[in-house]
C-alpha cells in the first residue's frame, strides 16, 4: 500500500512540477520572462486551467503527503522511558565486581558508602 502511494506521489510532484514551468510569468523578478507575444501560452482561459490544475494538484500532493505520514505511524509502537514495566536487564555478576548501579537505594554515593572496604595491600595465607 505504501508503495503505491509513493509511486502516485512521486508522478504528483512532477506533474506538479511540469504545470508550474508552464505557466507564463508575470512578475520577472529576475529580468527574465514576462515579455513576448505569440508564445506557446498566450490566452487568458489557458492561464485559468494552469491556475486550477496547480491548485488541484498541490492538494492532492498534500493527501498523499499525509497519507504517507498516518501509514509510516501506524507501525509505531508507543514507548515511555519513565514507566518501562518492565525489569532492568540481570548482568552476570563477576567475582569481585562492584554492584550494578540499580541495586540498592539512594545511588552510587550510598552504595560506595555502604560497601565494605577492602583490606589495603596484598593478603598473606595465615597458617595454622
Amino acid at each position: 500500500m505504501q508503495h503505491v502511494i509513493i509511486v502516485i506521489h512521486l508522478m504528483l510532484v512532477l506533474a506538479l512540477i511540469g504545470v508550474v514551468l508552464l505557466q507564463r510569468s508575470e512578475g520577472g523578478g529576475l529580468g527574465i520572462g514576462g515579455g513576448g507575444g505569440g508564445g506557446f501560452m498566450t490566452s487568458r482561459g489557458t492561464a485559468n486551467v494552469l491556475t486550477r490544475a496547480t491548485a488541484v494538484l498541490a492538494g492532492l500532493f498534500f493527501v498523499t503527503s499525509l497519507m504517507l505520514s498516518i501509514l509510516a505511524g501506524l507501525n509505531r509502537k508507543p514507548s515511555s522511558i519513565i514507566q518501562g514495566g518492565q525489569s532492568a536487564p540481570t548482568v552476570p555478576s563477576v567475582p569481585g565486581a562492584p554492584p550494578p548501579l540499580s541495586s540498592g537505594g539512594g545511588g552510587l554515593l550510598n552504595q560506595l558508602q555502604g560497601a565494605p572496604t577492602a583490606p589495603s595491600g596484598p593478603q598473606v595465607p595465615q597458617s595454622k
